[in-house]
């Protein structure tokens, strides 16, 4: 397992965004590094916890606990495929291109080594947005890329580092419960009937995604 590629973006000017200015860092493009990696601070203030990497919309991405962004090279080629086009890794706007990964199927609260310092933990799934579609330019993105249900994991950074294109990507802890990133994508998205389930990852999970399941839990019921 390794980081096949890092990638970093900056900001753009581009029509297809409802951030205010305008602008978005999702075109990401590979660097050999070294990049340092540190907790970002919280959402709405905190930007990528990648040095040099652009997040716009603050409202919606960064943050501590969607410091980093990972997508599985594996998945894309499979992407690439069915949409009969190239996607150079960083297409997705992913900052860790992983190789023999299962991104979508690590478990929240699982933690990854990434060279020999960097230690993230995975809290969640990446939700599709408007800037996404614009981005790949592709019709009824955000329903296909639901539907398909592998969506990424965004990590955040229990101990900060430097990582390079290459790195080893070790999985240090994996939790003994079912929480899935896929599970918890489809829990928030299509099958919310799911949230219940999703508190038994605990403090890991993404802070929105365990309001969610505990305000269907007030109303409803486990």
């Amino acid at each position: 397992m390794k980081l096949l590629s890092l990638n970093l973006g900056r900001a753009t000017p581009v029509d297809y965004t409802d951030q205010p200015e305008g602008v978005t860092g999702i075109d990401k493009r590979p660097v050999s590094g070294p990049v340092a990696v540190s907790a970002p601070g919280v959402k709405g203030t905190g930007g990528s916890g990648l040095a040099g990497d652009a997040v716009c919309d603050l409202r919606h991405h960064g943050g501590d606990h969607q410091a980093v962004y990972a997508y599985a090279r594996e998945d894309l080629d499979a992407w690439a495929a069915r949409l009969e086009r190239p996607l150079p890794s960083g297409a997705f706007g992913e900052n860790l291109t992983t190789e023999g990964v299962d991104v979508s199927g690590a478990k929240i609260g699982e933690r990854w080594r990434v060279g020999p310092d960097l230690l993230l933990e995975v809290t969640s799934g990446r939700i599709p947005c408007r800037t996404f579609q614009g981005h790949l330019g592709e019709r009824g993105w955000v329903k296909r890329f639901t539907q398909e249900g592998a969506p990424g994991a965004y990590l955040r950074v229990l101990e900060p580092g430097e990582i390079r294109a290459g790195d080893a990507v070790e999985v240090v802890h994996r939790p003994d419960h079912e929480v899935t990133v896929a599970f918890q994508f489809r829990a928030v998205t299509t099958s919310r009937e799911l949230l219940p389930r999703l508190l038994a990852a605990g403090d890991a999970l993404h802070p929105e995604a365990r309001r969610s399941a505990r305000e269907y839990v007030e109303k409803y019921g486990s």
